[in-house]
């Protein structure tokens, strides 16, 4: 997973940054999206961005709108968490591998991390070029099908 995360954010223009990744149980993950979020269920990827939605420019390919200083050490975007039980759950429903669908989740993270939302339809659109876009990037077929369930 730390190669499709790499080779994500290098899609992303920030391939000299890091993200926090953790993997949770569904009880863990549901006490981070109660806490967090308001919502008392768990979720399949929670993400915690260092930096507001403006650090990012969204007019067509995802990139950072400006970098930090040349000596600063590492930039953290943020933190990605990935519940394996809701993973299972919904790679099960798509009939795809586990593998696949956490990719799916970090895609879907990366992206919030860089600015991206889906709550409004123009956002939603294009965020869903960028899912699209990263899919590709990294040779997953988007949406699912059943040929990529391998």
């Amino acid at each position: 997973m730390a190669r499709v995360l790499e080779r994500l954010l290098g899609e992303i223009d920030e391939g000299d940054s890091c993200v926090s990744l953790s993997f949770v149980r569904d009880p863990a993950m549901r006490e981070l999206n109660r806490v967090h979020r308001g919502k008392d269920a768990p979720t399949d990827v929670l993400s915690f961005p260092m930096y507001p939605r403006e650090a990012f420019d969204h007019g067509g390919r995802t990139r950072p709108r400006a970098r930090g200083r040349p000596d600063d050490p590492e930039r953290l975007l943020g933190d990605l968490v990935v519940s394996v039980d809701t993973a299972l759950r919904q790679a099960a429903a798509y009939h795809a591998s586990l593998e696949r669908e956490v990719e799916r989740l970090l895609i879907h993270g990366v992206l919030h991390l860089a600015g991206h939302d889906h709550l409004e339809p123009a956002e939603r659109a294009r965020m869903e070029a960028e899912e699209r876009r990263l899919a590709d990037s990294i040779g997953m077929p988007w949406p699912y099908l059943e040929s990529s369930a391998g």
